[in-house]
């Protein structure tokens, strides 16, 4: 017994004539009538009463029909889904992010992916950058949001957005007020930011920041959550020199000041080359376009 039987036996049961069923698949009467008998003798049951006027289900046959309409849809819908799965349209897209970008282009990404599809799930998973590569290379995510810089050859790196930093400090410290902070200006200053083992491109880039202004730099924190930095920051314990983009929620008991020759941090979708996941295709197609960043990304 397969699919295609009681495909047979659901347009019999609807017609309730041979030679209309048959004609309906396209078939001619005598084949389809052995195909019905058939499907009798494999199951052991007389499913249709035939009589030389009319054509009526049995007991059994009705119940085959309601189970014969569940099974087919089943199978229809399983066609349609890995159909689907193989051109991109539904299946699950592990898609990764670090913090830095989850307050302004997390969530673009997020929307324009869904607008165009809708059927993917997307499973989100907020990550640090030093670990971003790692779950890449060992398959744990299909996509991932991070700062350029260390691609290993395994993977390939689509920009999205170039940030910069700036500095983030209390409302009564006494740069607050400044229109512009120039690396000097930081010199007596302890500084709360993200390790090198955590995010090492960001740490890179304030640690030569810093120098290149003649700047030795005193770190007196270095917390692996940006939001716990901002925290510290906010408590008076440090300033920051942390990415634009995680200012735009601005509070109260935190200032962010412009960068005299702010250095700039790629920001960037890494994937890998070699992928299986057609889900991915079509967030690379988004971020390429670059339609997701408005006019102020």
């Amino acid at each position: 017994m397969d699919t295609r039987q009681m495909r047979y036996f659901v347009a019999l049961a609807e017609t309730l004539h041979f030679g209309r069923a048959a004609e309906r698949l396209n078939m001619t009467q005598p084949p389809f009538s052995r195909q019905i008998a058939n499907l009798e003798r494999d199951l052991g049951v007389t499913l249709v009463n035939r009589t030389s006027r009319q054509v009526s289900l049995t007991l059994a046959g009705q119940r085959f029909l309601e189970d014969s309409r569940e099974v087919l849809a089943s199978f229809d819908t399983a066609c349609r889904d890995a159909r689907l799965v193989a051109e991109g349209q539904k299946g699950e897209l592990r898609f990764g992010f670090m913090m830095h970008a989850a307050h302004r282009i997390v969530p673009r990404i997020v929307s324009g992916y869904s607008a165009i599809r809708p059927d993917v799930r997307l499973s989100l998973s907020e990550t640090t950058p030093a670990d971003i590569e790692r779950l890449l290379l060992n398959g744990e995510l299909d996509a991932a949001v991070t700062f350029s810089g260390g691609t290993a050859p395994q993977l390939e790196s689509l920009p999205i957005f170039t940030d910069r930093l700036c500095l983030v400090v209390p409302p009564s410290h006494r740069l607050a007020a400044c229109l512009s902070v120039e690396a000097q200006d930081l010199r007596d200053e302890d500084v709360i930011a993200t390790p090198a083992s955590v995010a090492e491109t960001l740490h890179r880039t304030i640690v030569e920041y810093l120098t290149g202004g003649g700047v030795v730099p005193r770190f007196r924190f270095e917390p692996q959550l940006q939001n716990t930095i901002l925290r510290l920051v906010a408590a008076g314990l440090g300033v920051a020199l942390v990415p634009e983009s995680i200012c735009d929620e601005r509070s109260a008991d935190l200032v962010a000041r412009p960068l005299a020759g702010a250095p700039e941090l790629e920001v960037v979708l890494k994937i890998a080359r070699e992928r299986d996941n057609p889900a991915v295709a079509p967030l690379v197609e988004l971020i390429r376009a670059q339609s997701f960043l408005g006019t102020d990304g």
